[in-house]
């Protein structure tokens, strides 16, 4: 029996995409680690995959059903980046607007504005990790390789269609 790779991709793409999200909320909600701006953004491609891979599994979508899963594969990689991006920041090796700039003194003035703002989580300080391997350096592996298996699968429906 051979498996049918066009309806099984979407499919895979979807549960991978809701998936990431829902380990993303139950960190955020369940565990109560707080995403910082980087860590929302990285949110931002699975939703993208997620929507690609719905309009896939619709009957009159399957004649764009490659188009549609190469795209999903981009955003996985463009995702990958954005880890990368992600992971710099943490490592110090490039700034970003969320991470903290060099601290200089404060005055009695700020203490009433830094009590009025909520406080945001930096994305220069990782929210968790697991012997110095963070969720944005999960997410170069995790998003980079399924940008490879989409891309790869995708061109193997060129092949057989």
């Amino acid at each position: 029996m051979m498996i049918k790779l066009p309806r099984l991709l979407p499919h895979f793409v979807l549960a991978v995409s809701i998936l990431a999200l829902a380990t993303a909320l139950v960190a955020q909600y369940g565990f109560g680690l707080k995403p910082c701006e980087l860590c929302i953004t990285q949110r931002i491609p699975f939703v993208v995959t997620g929507a690609l891979a719905a309009l896939a599994l619709l009957r009159r979508m399957a004649c764009w059903r490659r188009v549609l899963m190469a795209l999903a594969g981009l955003a996985f990689l463009i995702n990958s980046g954005i880890a990368v991006f992600h992971f710099g920041v943490e490592q110090k090796w490039w700034q970003s607007s969320c991470a903290a700039a060099k601290q200089s003194a404060l005055a009695v003035t700020d203490l009433a504005s830094m009590m009025s703002k909520p406080v945001e989580a930096r994305c220069d300080e990782p929210a968790w990790a697991w012997h110095g391997i963070t969720m944005a350096a999960m997410n170069i592996v995790f998003s980079g390789g399924l940008a490879l298996v989409t891309l790869v699968l995708v061109r193997r429906m060129e092949k057989t269609a």
